[in-house]
């Protein structure tokens, strides 16, 4: 189960959560960042640090945001 970034961060892009990142599986994207979910090590140091809570954990993303879980997949899969 890794963390999933959505919509709050559109355009927002504070950054804390790369920061604190100890496996460094966040990166920033044209107008948001997303995580890994391969490299996530379900922490929650990002969750934790994030000022517009758009991070949740993979089970606990709100149902009206469950296309963040693919979009955060497919960012790595296609960069």
């Amino acid at each position: 189960m890794a963390f999933v970034i959505t919509s709050a961060c559109i355009d927002e892009k504070a950054g804390e959560c790369q920061e604190v990142c100890p496996v460094d599986c966040i990166e920033e994207g044209e107008n948001m960042y997303y995580i890994d979910p391969d490299v996530c090590i379900d922490c929650g140091a990002c969750e934790a640090v994030c000022p517009v809570d758009a991070v949740f954990m993979e089970d606990e993303v709100p149902e009206t945001e469950h296309e963040y879980i693919a979009l955060n997949r497919r960012f790595f899969e296609e960069n």
